[in-house]
């Protein structure tokens, strides 16, 4: 019986789409490194705050707190600047440093990643593939950053390039099948009908899908049918 069920593999990652919107992303290090790490909370919405000797900023951290896209505190890392942060990323040539800041946020239960220590962090950074709301990411557990960025590459090149819009259209087609279905009892039935879309139509339609066509598409809903994007247009009025 138990050759049923999936083998367990011990020694990874719990691999989570960590949603960081407005949430407070402190930044420990102005460097090349710290520059990668802010990029990753802005993509993601965050507040970041970087605090770092104005002398040791990189040309694009410099720049992103001229543009008022991250806050920015001048002096070397002191302990209350954790307050008030529900992440902490440190990315400073310090090792001490980086150790006290560690320990700081195990004390006070902050999720913290402490550059190129993998013992002193909860979390790591994969190498990540982006197209519009579609992210791709690599880990290989802190062992090979440089490897996880060439296995991402592999895997982006066999990705068309308009992946990116067709998954724009299934979310706004997703969005609008909830308007039309909206009980929590339809839940079930939601997810085969939008399943049999994405299993039916290829990529080329869902991207030129446009807002009629989900229209269209949507009145199939109740009896459960999909039409092809063809039938769809077909039924439109001339």
């Amino acid at each position: 019986m138990a050759s049923n069920f999936p083998k367990v593999q011990g020694g990874g990652s719990l691999i989570v789409a960590w949603q960081v919107k407005q949430k407070n992303v402190l930044v420990v290090g102005g460097g090349e490194v710290a520059a990668g790490r802010i990029l990753h909370a802005l993509n993601a919405d965050a507040n970041v705050t970087v605090v770092c000797p104005n002398s040791g900023l990189n040309e694009e951290v410099a720049y992103r707190v001229s543009e008022g896209q991250i806050a920015h505190i001048d002096r070397t890392f002191e302990h209350p600047d954790l307050e008030g942060a529900d992440m902490v990323l440190c990315a400073v040539d310090d090792p001490e440093a980086s150790t006290r800041v560690w320990k700081l946020c195990k004390e006070r239960r902050i999720p913290a990643n402490i550059a190129d220590v993998p013992q002193e962090c909860d979390f790591y950074f994969g190498s990540v593939h982006r197209d519009g709301p579609l992210q791709v990411m690599v880990s290989t557990n802190g062992n090979g950053p440089k490897l996880a960025s060439i296995v991402r590459k592999k895997i982006a090149d066999t990705l068309p390039d308009n992946m990116g819009a067709a998954i724009e259209n299934v979310g706004k087609l997703r969005q609008k099948l909830r308007e039309v279905a909206p009980s929590p009892q339809e839940g079930p039935k939601r997810m085969k009908w939008m399943s049999g879309v994405c299993e039916s139509w290829n990529l080329e339609d869902l991207v030129q899908m446009n807002e009629g066509d989900m229209t269209a598409l949507l009145t199939h809903y109740k009896s459960g049918g999909i039409p092809t994007l063809a039938e769809v247009r077909s039924s439109l009025p001339a």
